[in-house]
């Protein structure tokens, strides 16, 4: 594939408003995790939750679209000068030439949760309830177009934990097709109950922050996130480019994968070959490890059956916790700031690495030069993206 830039990019989450806090607490091994006091949550678990959402204020002129998914997008589009980036790309482009390409996987089902607690004696949803405007998933993009002023093509994907870095394939193939000339991309995805207890029915969730791939891990600690990336033709040397896609379904099981992690390993070899790389090209991969035995299990297996034992990797949801729709695009800009500042991020709340794990998993952020980078993100059904991302210089 050819490369596309990410010319600008930035990240909210319980680590830390934009790339300042971010890679502050990246590099201090801060993790963001605390005991769940969310809504009427009653779990004994921990999650990551970005403080101040709930204190953000739409527009009046986009009222309608308040919800806290939308809220916690707009806190992460108003980070780090990204608003006026896309306004300038689109002041030279044409509005009508930037598409606009997210991923979630509940988008806002918090608000249609709050709208079924509010029924009226007869059953009926409250009268100020807008399903279009804040639960449907295509809300986040028909808000976000309007926050950016953009007006290319426009899709939110849903494919569970894969769902915002399958946004950066999709916006590469629209721009490859001259349909656009460029693309903001990213995920947001916000607390909610449905989420909470649904992994909590299916006993994936911890009751301490997660660890993956610590030898005793027994479950993830949901987070949420915004972190959006604006992709463009390569520009000076020193931006941070997207270089390999690599995309798979294995479709093993509807929430397992499968135990060799073959769809993994295909996606892998995918993003390299599209990047015209060999495994030994890689410094470092940002694992999705979510802190699941089985996931971590699959993915361990994966990682080394491509890469062999000397390559380096961690697992970051120890720190923002598992943000679902959102992780992809927020595992990206971390590898992003990794390769941009030259350190490869640790793996936190580790006691015993799993002795299972056949390759470098790194306990605490090094300094070092990254060249290139993959970030993988495997969803329920087997949904598997990876991409790498490289220095330009």
């Amino acid at each position: 594939m050819r490369p596309l830039a990410l010319t600008h990019f930035t990240a909210t989450s319980c680590i830390g408003r934009g790339l300042t806090e971010t890679l502050r607490s990246l590099l201090k091994g801060r993790s963001g995790l605390t005991p769940c006091a969310f809504e009427t949550v009653r779990l004994e678990t921990h999650i990551g939750e970005v403080p101040g959402v709930d204190e953000v204020r739409l527009p009046p002129a986009l009222a309608r679209f308040d919800s806290r998914n939308n809220r916690l997008a707009l806190l992460g589009l108003s980070q780090d000068g990204f608003i006026e980036a896309v306004s300038a790309c689109a002041g030279r482009l044409g509005p009508r030439r930037v598409g606009l390409y997210l991923g979630t996987s509940t988008s806002g089902m918090l608000e249609t949760e709050i709208a079924y607690r509010q029924r009226d004696a007869t059953g009926a949803l409250p009268a100020r309830f807008d399903y279009a405007a804040t639960h449907n998933s295509y809300s986040l993009a028909a808000f976000t177009q309007r926050v950016l002023g953009i007006e290319g093509p426009a899709a939110v994907i849903c494919t569970a934990c894969s769902s915002s870095a399958k946004a950066f394939a999709s916006a590469r193939r629209m721009i490859e097709a001259g349909l656009i000339d460029a693309a903001v991309v990213g995920g947001v995805d916000s607390l909610c109950l449905t989420t909470l207890y649904g992994f909590h029915s299916l006993q994936l969730v911890s009751r301490a922050p997660c660890r993956p791939f610590d030898a005793a891990r027994d479950g993830i600690s949901i987070g949420e996130a915004a972190a959006f990336a604006l992709l463009e033709r390569p520009a000076a040397p020193g931006t941070i480019l997207l270089t390999g896609i690599g995309e798979t379904s294995d479709a093993y099981h509807m929430s397992s994968p499968h135990p060799e992690g073959l769809g993994a390993q295909a996606a892998m070899r995918q993003a390299l070959e599209s990047a015209a790389l060999a495994p030994r090209d890689i410094d470092y991969v940002n694992l999705h490890g979510t802190g699941t035995p089985s996931n971590d299990d699959a993915e361990g297996r994966a990682v080394t059956a491509v890469f062999g034992p000397g390559i380096a990797g961690s697992s970051t949801k120890g720190a923002t916790g598992h943000t679902l729709g959102a992780a992809g695009a927020l595992e990206a800009v971390i590898s992003a700031l990794a390769l941009r500042h030259g350190f490869a991020p640790g793996g936190l709340n580790i006691t015993e690495i799993d002795p299972s794990v056949g390759f470098q998993y790194l306990r605490e952020s090094h300094r070092r030069p990254l060249a290139r980078v993959l970030s993988n993100s495997f969803g329920f059904g087997g949904s598997n993206c990876s991409l790498v991302l490289q220095r330009a210089d």
